[in-house]
């Protein structure tokens, strides 16, 4: 990432003594209320190829949420957004104890974003109207933003937010495409995605990663997404909270892992469009599922998410609602060039108790075809004897279960058609080495360009 992200260096934001009230840190563990509620619900059922009607349990109350001090946060969606934006802020004020609605501008709540993910917010932005948020932050995306613009209430939402001078905050193409005609620029250095810079009043466009102007903060795309939800929680909640989240998040880079070690290298290329599975669960981490998805879709790779439950509607580990393409036992029916399984605790156990998943991925190394894996979910292949003989990284909680091949030093390990990497703060590399081994680095560097990414140019 961007080496002004607010937890490398010293922060250069002074905060007013109104952002700076007390926050109880908290984060979804494997024994949150969360993941307990629905395991226990799973538990009463048994797995099923065929789609059922499911209610997905509201995520709960964590301990930050029901203090006093718990930050108030509006993040709304609208079709066309781009997920990686939406969903990496959701998650990272998660986890930094903030109380994060999801709220739709259109007439449904299930949202088919930028990338082709489909969210499902939390509520209607009808219902946020009589709401008083401690910041109102605005994903970008395109026709997303447009979307955003056109909705009169948020409109009043984030007019009455920068009248009474409290946090908003804008990213990619939401600065220049919303924010702008709402007028919410005036006399504000701000910043944006590249392809709307000339939009801005050139006077006062910034090309910086990250924009803080009073209680306006922009950024620039999907690749400074987690700077700026770190940029966010630091106001919100402190500077100790956002760094301790941005050191879970792995993205402390002090000390920088390299990025890649390669063991036994082959060549990748395929003749066809590459078809990929990424097969998801409850608990499953968020972050590395839309990241992993959208790069790869902006690569023009097949992408097909299935879940391994008995629907396709998926409660990430931060409380996003995901909502698969498909179901594991439809998936099974083809064959992939690539196999990915993303992370996240409870997730990562969901995904190692699917049999036809255990049966896909034995047969895709049996045939000498690629498959993967981050942060906890090397442990999967590892418990199905699919790292035999192989060198791997894992999550720093995961990587002592390993083999003698594990390898503690990299963000990202291949070893022939084995990739892994160590987890959240990794996973737009992990995504675009894939990208690279795939197409070529040309390839890759175009993919990271239009993220906003910095990527090696060699």
């Amino acid at each position: 990432m961007a080496s002004s992200s607010l937890f490398l260096s010293p922060s250069t934001l002074k905060p007013s003594p109104e952002w700076q009230s007390p926050v109880v840190f908290s984060l979804y563990s494997p024994r949150s209320p969360l993941l307990a509620s629905m395991a226990a619900q799973q538990g009463r059922t048994k797995r099923s190829s065929k789609p059922t009607k499911t209610v997905l349990p509201t995520p709960p109350l964590t301990e930050a949420t029901e203090t006093t001090s718990s930050k108030k946060v509006l993040v709304p969606i609208g079709f066309g957004t781009e997920e990686m934006e939406a969903v990496i802020m959701v998650d990272v004020l998660r986890r930094a104890g903030a109380h994060v609605t999801v709220a739709s501008v259109e007439p449904q709540l299930e949202i088919k974003a930028s990338g082709g993910t489909r969210l499902i917010a939390d509520t209607s932005i009808s219902t946020c109207s009589d709401e008083i948020f401690d910041l109102v932050a605005l994903p970008g995306g395109m026709p997303g933003s447009v979307r955003l613009r056109d909705c009169e209430i948020l409109r009043k939402i984030t007019s009455k937010q920068a009248e009474e001078k409290r946090l908003y905050g804008a990213i990619c193409a939401a600065p220049a495409v919303t924010l702008l005609p709402w007028g919410l620029l005036r006399k504000k250095q701000m910043t944006c995605h590249p392809a709307f810079m000339d939009k801005l009043p050139t006077f006062w466009a910034v090309k910086s990663n990250i924009q803080v102007s009073g209680r306006l903060t922009t950024s620039r795309g999907p690749g400074t997404s987690l700077e700026f939800a770190i940029t966010l929680a630091e106001q919100l909640c402190g500077e100790s909270v956002a760094k301790e989240v941005g050191e879970l998040l792995l993205m402390n880079t002090t000390n920088e892992n390299s990025r890649k070690e390669e063991f036994n290298g082959v060549e990748w290329t395929l003749d066809h469009t590459p078809r990929v599975l990424i097969p998801i669960a409850n608990g499953c981490e968020e972050i590395e599922v839309v990241t992993i998805v959208d790069i790869l879709r902006r690569a023009k790779v097949d992408v097909v998410i299935a879940s391994v439950e008995r629907t396709v509607l998926i409660l990430a580990s931060q409380g996003t609602r995901l909502v698969a393409d498909t179901l594991i036992g439809t998936a099974a029916e083809s064959v992939y060039d690539l196999i990915i399984l993303p992370g996240g605790i409870m997730g990562t156990e969901r995904l190692h108790k699917s049999k036809v998943l255990k049966k896909l991925l034995k047969e895709q190394k049996s045939a000498g075809r690629i498959y993967g894996a981050i942060c906890s979910s090397p442990a999967v292949l590892q418990r199905q004897g699919l790292l035999k003989d192989k060198k791997a990284t894992a999550h720093p909680s995961t990587i002592s279960k390993l083999t003698s091949g594990a390898v503690d030093g990299a963000k990202i390990v291949i070893d022939g058609k084995l990739i892994t990497s160590r987890g959240l703060g990794s996973a737009a590399d992990f995504a675009l080495t894939i990208v690279s081994k795939l197409f070529g680095h040309a390839r890759a560097r175009s993919v990271a360009e239009g993220l906003v990414f910095e990527y090696p140019r060699s």
